[in-house]
Protein backbone atom coordinates (compact mmCIF):
# COMPACT_ATOMS: atom_id res chain seq x y z
CA UNK A 1 0.00 0.00 0.00
CA UNK A 2 1.34 3.46 -0.82
CA UNK A 3 1.86 5.96 1.93
CA UNK A 4 -1.11 8.08 2.92
CA UNK A 5 -1.26 11.84 3.32
CA UNK A 6 -2.70 13.35 6.49
CA UNK A 7 -3.37 17.05 7.09
CA UNK A 8 -3.40 18.62 10.54
CA UNK A 9 -4.44 22.30 10.77
CA UNK A 10 -2.87 24.25 13.61
CA UNK A 11 -3.38 27.88 14.59
CA UNK A 12 -1.07 30.57 15.91
CA UNK A 13 0.77 33.67 14.75
CA UNK A 14 3.30 34.67 12.11
CA UNK A 15 5.70 37.51 12.88
CA UNK A 16 8.15 39.29 10.58
CA UNK A 17 9.29 42.85 9.92
CA UNK A 18 7.61 44.15 13.07
CA UNK A 19 4.13 42.79 12.26
CA UNK A 20 2.21 39.83 13.67
CA UNK A 21 -0.73 38.06 12.06
CA UNK A 22 -3.07 35.23 13.10
CA UNK A 23 -2.65 32.24 10.79
CA UNK A 24 -3.83 28.68 10.28
CA UNK A 25 -1.12 26.33 9.03
CA UNK A 26 -1.22 22.95 7.33
CA UNK A 27 1.03 20.35 8.94
CA UNK A 28 1.49 17.41 6.58
CA UNK A 29 2.16 13.84 7.68
CA UNK A 30 3.13 11.27 5.04
CA UNK A 31 3.40 7.62 6.01
CA UNK A 32 1.53 4.55 7.19
CA UNK A 33 0.69 2.92 10.50
CA UNK A 34 4.32 2.32 11.41
CA UNK A 35 6.31 5.34 10.20
CA UNK A 36 5.73 8.91 9.15
CA UNK A 37 7.48 12.05 7.90
CA UNK A 38 6.32 15.44 9.20
CA UNK A 39 6.38 18.57 7.03
CA UNK A 40 6.24 21.98 8.75
CA UNK A 41 5.74 21.47 12.48
CA UNK A 42 3.64 24.56 13.16
CA UNK A 43 2.27 26.09 16.37
CA UNK A 44 1.12 23.10 18.40
CA UNK A 45 3.70 20.45 19.30
CA UNK A 46 1.24 18.48 21.43
CA UNK A 47 -1.30 18.07 18.63
CA UNK A 48 1.46 17.05 16.23
CA UNK A 49 2.73 14.46 18.69
CA UNK A 50 -0.80 13.13 19.10
CA UNK A 51 -1.18 12.87 15.31
CA UNK A 52 2.11 10.99 15.07
CA UNK A 53 1.11 8.61 17.85
CA UNK A 54 3.48 5.69 18.33
CA UNK A 55 4.79 5.77 14.75
CA UNK A 56 8.48 6.15 14.02
CA UNK A 57 9.19 9.64 12.66
CA UNK A 58 11.66 9.56 9.78
CA UNK A 59 12.33 13.31 9.79
CA UNK A 60 10.95 16.75 10.54
CA UNK A 61 11.19 18.66 7.26
CA UNK A 62 10.77 22.44 7.05
CA UNK A 63 9.71 23.94 3.72
CA UNK A 64 11.10 27.27 4.95
CA UNK A 65 11.91 29.01 8.22
CA UNK A 66 9.19 31.59 8.73
CA UNK A 67 8.34 31.24 12.39
CA UNK A 68 4.79 29.98 11.84
CA UNK A 69 6.20 26.94 10.02
CA UNK A 70 8.89 26.04 12.56
CA UNK A 71 7.67 27.22 15.97
CA UNK A 72 6.65 23.71 17.10
CA UNK A 73 9.79 22.00 15.80
CA UNK A 74 11.62 22.39 19.11
CA UNK A 75 8.80 20.88 21.14
CA UNK A 76 8.35 17.95 18.77
CA UNK A 77 12.07 17.25 18.50
CA UNK A 78 12.54 17.40 22.27
CA UNK A 79 10.18 14.43 22.60
CA UNK A 80 10.97 12.42 19.48
CA UNK A 81 14.72 13.12 19.08
CA UNK A 82 14.47 13.07 15.28
CA UNK A 83 16.51 15.05 12.73
CA UNK A 84 15.35 18.42 11.43
CA UNK A 85 15.94 19.36 7.80
CA UNK A 86 15.97 22.95 6.46
CA UNK A 87 17.62 24.59 3.49
CA UNK A 88 20.59 26.54 4.88
CA UNK A 89 19.67 29.67 2.92
CA UNK A 90 16.95 30.21 5.55
CA UNK A 91 19.35 30.00 8.50
CA UNK A 92 18.89 33.71 9.37
CA UNK A 93 15.14 33.16 9.78
CA UNK A 94 15.69 29.99 11.81
CA UNK A 95 18.18 31.79 14.07
CA UNK A 96 15.52 34.32 15.04
CA UNK A 97 13.76 31.51 16.93
CA UNK A 98 16.37 28.86 17.76
CA UNK A 99 19.95 28.94 19.03
CA UNK A 100 20.96 25.58 17.58
CA UNK A 101 21.13 25.03 13.82
CA UNK A 102 18.93 22.41 12.12
CA UNK A 103 20.48 18.95 11.88
CA UNK A 104 20.69 18.75 8.09
CA UNK A 105 20.75 21.04 5.05
CA UNK A 106 17.73 20.39 2.83
CA UNK A 107 19.52 20.75 -0.48
CA UNK A 108 17.92 20.43 -3.89
CA UNK A 109 17.51 16.76 -4.74
CA UNK A 110 17.57 15.46 -1.17
CA UNK A 111 15.35 12.39 -0.92
CA UNK A 112 13.42 10.80 1.92
CA UNK A 113 12.00 7.29 2.07
CA UNK A 114 8.89 6.69 4.15
CA UNK A 115 6.35 3.87 3.99
CA UNK A 116 7.57 2.84 0.54
CA UNK A 117 7.28 6.35 -0.85
CA UNK A 118 10.11 8.64 -1.99
CA UNK A 119 9.90 12.39 -1.51
CA UNK A 120 12.36 14.60 -3.40
CA UNK A 121 13.32 18.12 -2.39
CA UNK A 122 12.91 20.86 -5.02
CA UNK A 123 14.55 24.17 -4.10
CA UNK A 124 12.09 26.94 -4.99
CA UNK A 125 13.45 30.26 -3.69
CA UNK A 126 11.39 33.44 -3.71
CA UNK A 127 9.05 33.39 -0.73
CA UNK A 128 12.28 32.97 1.22
CA UNK A 129 15.79 32.17 -0.04
CA UNK A 130 15.65 28.59 1.19
CA UNK A 131 12.04 27.73 0.34
CA UNK A 132 11.87 24.10 -0.72
CA UNK A 133 9.03 21.87 -1.93
CA UNK A 134 8.77 18.09 -1.56
CA UNK A 135 7.58 16.01 -4.51
CA UNK A 136 6.18 12.50 -4.10
CA UNK A 137 5.80 11.17 -7.63
CA UNK A 138 4.04 7.93 -6.73
CA UNK A 139 1.48 9.86 -4.65
CA UNK A 140 0.93 12.44 -7.42
CA UNK A 141 1.58 15.06 -4.76
CA UNK A 142 3.82 18.04 -4.10
CA UNK A 143 4.08 19.84 -0.77
CA UNK A 144 4.77 23.48 -1.56
CA UNK A 145 4.92 25.29 1.77
CA UNK A 146 4.29 28.96 0.96
CA UNK A 147 5.72 28.89 -2.57
CA UNK A 148 2.53 27.98 -4.43
CA UNK A 149 -1.05 28.28 -3.22
CA UNK A 150 -4.51 27.75 -4.64
CA UNK A 151 -4.67 30.90 -6.73
CA UNK A 152 -1.02 31.70 -7.21
CA UNK A 153 2.36 32.34 -5.61
CA UNK A 154 3.09 32.97 -1.97
CA UNK A 155 3.69 36.45 -0.58
CA UNK A 156 6.87 38.32 -1.48
CA UNK A 157 6.34 41.68 0.21
CA UNK A 158 8.54 40.99 3.22
CA UNK A 159 12.23 40.67 4.08
CA UNK A 160 14.27 38.06 2.20
CA UNK A 161 11.56 37.52 -0.44
CA UNK A 162 11.53 38.36 -4.14
CA UNK A 163 8.65 38.23 -6.62
CA UNK A 164 10.61 37.59 -9.86
CA UNK A 165 12.44 34.76 -8.09
CA UNK A 166 9.30 33.01 -6.86
CA UNK A 167 7.64 33.31 -10.26
CA UNK A 168 10.72 31.77 -11.89
CA UNK A 169 10.74 28.95 -9.32
CA UNK A 170 7.07 28.18 -9.91
CA UNK A 171 7.34 28.36 -13.70
CA UNK A 172 10.53 26.30 -14.04
CA UNK A 173 10.39 23.92 -11.07
CA UNK A 174 6.70 23.32 -10.23
CA UNK A 175 4.57 23.89 -13.32
CA UNK A 176 6.82 21.38 -15.11
CA UNK A 177 5.52 18.59 -12.86
CA UNK A 178 2.74 16.33 -14.23
CA UNK A 179 -0.47 18.33 -14.59
CA UNK A 180 -2.46 16.01 -12.33
CA UNK A 181 -0.12 16.52 -9.39
CA UNK A 182 -2.02 17.66 -6.29
CA UNK A 183 -0.50 20.71 -4.62
CA UNK A 184 -0.60 20.46 -0.82
CA UNK A 185 -0.01 23.97 0.46
CA UNK A 186 1.27 25.51 3.68
CA UNK A 187 -2.02 27.30 4.28
CA UNK A 188 -5.51 26.82 2.92
CA UNK A 189 -6.89 24.45 0.31
CA UNK A 190 -5.12 22.08 -2.03
CA UNK A 191 -5.00 22.71 -5.77
CA UNK A 192 -3.40 21.04 -8.79
CA UNK A 193 -0.51 21.85 -11.08
CA UNK A 194 -2.97 22.01 -13.98
CA UNK A 195 -5.21 24.53 -12.24
CA UNK A 196 -2.29 26.79 -11.35
CA UNK A 197 -0.74 26.48 -14.81
CA UNK A 198 -4.04 27.56 -16.35
CA UNK A 199 -4.31 30.48 -13.93
CA UNK A 200 -0.78 31.57 -14.82
CA UNK A 201 -1.47 31.65 -18.56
Amino acid sequence: MPARIERLVTSGTFSLDGGTWDVDNNVWLIGDDSEVLVIDAAHDAQRILEAVGDRRVVALVCTHAHNDHINAVGGVQAVLKVPVWLNSADQMLWAALYDDAPDHDLTDGTTFEVAGTTLRAIHTPGHSPGSTCLYAEDLDAVFTGDTLFHGGPGATGRSYSDKPTILKSIRERLLTLPSGTVVHTGHGDTTTIAAEANAAD
